[in-house]
Formats: C-alpha cells, structure tokens, sequence
C-alpha cells in the first residue's frame, strides 16, 4: 500500500502563509536575541557602567590580562561568562542580579563599592570554583602548560593543583582585581 502523496499537502494555502512568518519571525527574533546577547559580551557595554569603569575596569587595565607581551588581551566575558550556550544563560540570569546594585545605588561610589567588594568577589570565586574554573581553562589549562618554560616554583605549584584536583581560582585570586 502507498499513501498518496497529496495527502500530504495541507489544503488550506493559509497554513503555508502561517508557517513561513513564523520561521521568519524566529529566525528574527533569535538573531535578535544573539546579538543583544553577544552585545552585552563586549567590554564596551560592561564598563558602560560608571561603578564597573572608575572601579574594577582601572585595575583590571593594569594586570597581565590586559597588557602583556604577546599582546593578547582577556576581555571581561572572558572571564566572567561562560562559552558554551546553557551555562552561558545562566550566568546572564545572575548578572542580572547585579543590575541590582546599579539600580539601588548600592555600589554607586567608590566607598560603597570598596565595602561591598569583599562579598562580590567571593561570590564570583565561589562561582568560578564550582564551575572548575571553566572560563579560566578556555585559555590556560594544566594539561595543555609548558612545564618546562615556568618558573620552579610555578612548575611545582601546578604539579600539586593536577593532583589535588584544584581549580585555578584556588590560587588566583585576584589575578584581574585587587
């Protein structure tokens, strides 16, 4: 037995009409949803914030991250959000508790914020310990390390991280911020 192929084909033209503006309308709304999303990856839109740019962006610019010999420069996202997709959506939710304190003002001056920055920056450690400092590990992983080019006291220090199973933010605290 063989269906016919006609069965197949909605009647009703319409239907045709409907489905077709609903691709185009997701495909629009997803390309719009990316490009907010990549747009709010950008170093421009975090330091668009006064709190984030007269605080931790003027230490950051001081670090190796910033500036160092092979030129390559770590951008806030780099850092602080996650590559890949569900973790990534995540971590915007939980920024967003931290348009809170813009909002509020909570962190609106350099006082303010010196007294809020020894919770917000165990916050983020604890963030980044329990991702096994996984935006760390995008650029520097033990395993990819040249042992040999460290300096001995880094080179021993790794050795303990791999077999303890620390994480980067075990001992890099503070590698970006004070």
């Amino acid at each position: 037995l063989r269906a016919d192929p006609r069965a197949l084909v909605p009647r009703d033209p319409g239907a045709f009409s409907a489905i077709g503006l609903a691709f185009v309308l997701g495909i629009i709304f997803w390309g719009g949803f990316n490009t907010v999303m990549e747009w709010t990856n950008t170093e421009q839109f975090c330091i668009s914030c006064h709190e984030m740019e007269v605080n931790v962006y003027q230490e950051y610019r001081n670090t190796i991250h910033y500036n160092n010999r092979t030129g390559v420069r770590a951008v806030c996202s780099d850092c602080h959000v996650p590559k890949e997709w569900t973790h990534k959506m995540i971590r915007k939710v939980q920024a967003s508790r931290e348009v809170w304190g813009k909002i509020t003002g909570s962190i609106s001056t350099p006082e303010k914020f010196e007294a809020k920055r020894l919770t917000l920056a165990r916050s983020e450690w604890a963030r980044m310990k329990a991702a096994d400092s996984r935006e760390c590990r995008n650029c520097h992983s033990l395993e990819s390390m040249n042992a040999a080019s460290q300096k001995q006291r880094a080179r021993k220090q790794h050795e303990m991280a791999r077999e303890d199973n620390m994480t980067c933010i075990d001992c890099h605290k503070g590698i970006a911020h004070k």
